[in-house]
């Protein structure tokens, strides 16, 4: 019995493992509002974390681009090549870098290049969603209430 139990608790660690969200260069760069030159040149110098899948591509873990995400709108932007963020039709693609659960409702913040977008919505809502610190979400604003979607 207790084999088992060991045997499914390992299922369940290889589970969530696998539903770590990393980002490749171009795909932080594209979260970061900034080039993929740019992005390159913060991981070599060791700003952001990155490590190789099989294929040898770097990678940079979801939560390890959120907390850089923050760390880079907070400084000020990305510099030289800091240029307005605009969105499409009101989206606002970015990575979740906050998530507080409450008995019913949630809070969910998502960096988006330099803007940093809050939404409240219910726990069910997150919970449905999947919504966790480090994966690609995209906010949908329209009027006074801001729509998260997964991507």
């Amino acid at each position: 019995m207790e084999e088992l139990i060991n045997y499914f608790r390992c299922q369940a660690i290889a589970l969530i493992l696998s539903h770590m969200q990393s980002y490749t260069i171009g795909q932080a760069a594209r979260l970061l509002g900034v080039s993929p030159d740019t992005a390159r040149r913060w991981a070599d110098a060791g700003r952001v974390a990155t490590h190789r899948d099989e294929g040898g591509r770097r990678l940079i873990d979801g939560r390890d681009l959120a907390a850089f995400s923050v760390e880079v709108a907070q400084s000020g932007g990305a510099g030289e090549e800091d240029v307005p963020y605009t969105s499409a039709r009101n989206a606002f693609p970015g990575i979740v870098t906050a998530v507080k659960l409450g008995d019913v409702a949630a809070q969910v913040e998502i960096q988006a290049g330099p803007h940093r977008l809050v939404s409240l919505l219910t726990r069910e809502a997150v919970e449905e969603l999947g919504l966790e610190v480090g994966m690609q979400a995209t906010a949908r604003v329209k009027s006074t209430s801001v729509h998260i979607d997964r991507a």
